[in-house]
């Protein structure tokens, strides 16, 4: 198979794909395509699993130990919402409530895990059978949450959150072996108009007064499984939590892809995402940009860790971020060689430390660096030791603007 973009070995699609793809590729003086100009593609996402909360006191709990506001997925008989916090506002028409991205911290603010939590449709929040009308189901029963965690730390993860417990009524368990995480993203995903024109914007799936007979159809079973959009960034595409045994809607056979290629269109954004790509135990949620996708509310109140992450915002001092970068050679030429993760990266000229190497896939890498000098876009960053390769740092179109605008501000008054 000929190469496919600049990093062949990671962006390799799967067999249906790669035979697409090579067809098109073998047109002469056709230049090779760009991951971004493949989509959409899909993967279920084998480095992630899914843990079930259930019982009365789930949202009270998860709200107590998480950088997020969750009230928004309990019933409207729950919790109220803050409405200076951030979330997304549930259609409480057709009953589509979008997940919560959110973070759970150590008690001095430092990052332990991420998740993505989605609100598990209740039976009279779906489809019957039919397709024609609601199913039937206890209005009382309680609250289920279901979140996407990193697989690599399921069970430390799970015995964090039951030591949090104490006398709190939610049951905590391993749901992996019943439902998948997957992903959507690629070219033709993220810039729809609006929820409104577009459909699957905000969601995709069947829901309470909703005709979607010829998606449940495509589906296969289980009504009421959604696509949602990513609830940290547009770019990202959509995301959803889906019953181990079918194949989500939408997801065509020659668009399924490899998690590598999820991973690289997420490092070409500087979107870091588990507890290896956040380190756990050491990170520093501003820094690691959580706040930039979502996954902070400064306004729910107490959580873990918050005393830490308050201040460090009101101070508005982040003298270090993380930024996606490129491996290249003195002339500017991409490498694919391996850089560990860990390395160091320098200034060769005046041998000053400027970050740290934090994800690398390829040519494509994120490292935690400093913005005084990452942003000068210097020539002279390279990887210490390797004067040969050479650090090209790239910001991320989603940046908010006022981000470098602060940084600005400090290197002025320096």
């Amino acid at each position: 198979m000929p190469p496919f973009g600049s990093c062949s070995r990671f962006r390799a699609l799967n067999s249906t794909a790669s035979r697409c793809l090579h067809a098109s590729l073998a047109r002469p003086q056709r230049r090779t395509p760009r991951l971004d100009e493949v989509g959409p593609m899909a993967c279920r996402l084998g480095s992630r699993s899914v843990v079930r909360f259930r019982g009365p006191d789930t949202a009270k709990f998860l709200q107590g130990l998480l950088t997020n506001d969750v009230r928004p997925l309990a019933r409207p008989s729950s919790l109220p919402s803050s409405p200076s916090s951030y979330f997304p506002t549930p259609n409480v028409a057709h009953k589509i409530y979008p997940p919560v991205y959110a973070a759970l911290l150590t008690p001095q603010g430092r990052f332990l895990y991420d998740l993505f939590l989605y609100r598990l449709p209740a039976a009279e929040e779906k489809l019957d059978r039919t397709g024609s009308g609601p199913g039937s189901g206890d209005e009382e029963e309680p609250l289920t949450l279901l979140a996407d965690v990193d697989a690599a730390v399921l069970d430390e993860l799970l015995d964090c959150f039951k030591k949090y417990r104490l006398r709190s009524k939610v049951e905590i368990e391993n749901a992996t072996n019943e439902f998948s995480c997957w992903q959507r993203f690629g070219n033709n995903l993220s810039d729809t108009a609006s929820s409104v024109q577009e459909p699957e914007a905000s969601s995709v799936g069947w829901g309470k007064g909703v005709d979607r007979a010829g998606q449940a159809a495509a589906q296969g079973s289980n009504l009421g499984w959604q696509w949602f959009k990513d609830p940290r960034l547009d770019v990202l595409g959509f995301r959803g939590i889906f019953p181990s045994n079918i194949t989500p809607p939408l997801v065509e056979s020659d668009k399924e892809t490899d998690e590598q290629n999820y991973l690289l269109w997420r490092l070409e954004r500087g979107v870091a995402e588990g507890s290896t790509e956040i380190p756990k135990g050491e990170a520093i949620p501003l820094e690691y940009n959580l706040a930039g996708l979502n996954a902070i509310s400064f306004d729910k109140g107490c959580y873990v860790g918050q005393e830490l992450v308050a201040r460090t915002h009101n101070r508005g001092v982040i003298r270090k971020r993380l930024l996606p970068v490129k491996f290249v050679n003195n002339k500017g030429e991409e490498l694919e060689q391996a850089v560990s993760l860990g390395s160091e990266v320098v200034d060769s000229t005046s041998g000053k430390k400027v970050g740290t190497v934090t994800t690398a896939l390829g040519c494509h890498g994120m490292g935690l660096l400093r913005l005084e000098e990452a942003l000068k876009q210097s020539p002279t960053l390279s990887i210490k030791n390797k004067d040969d390769v050479r650090i090209k740092v790239i910001r991320p179109d989603w940046w908010p603007a006022e981000w470098a605008q602060v940084h600005e501000q400090q290197t002025a008054a320096a």
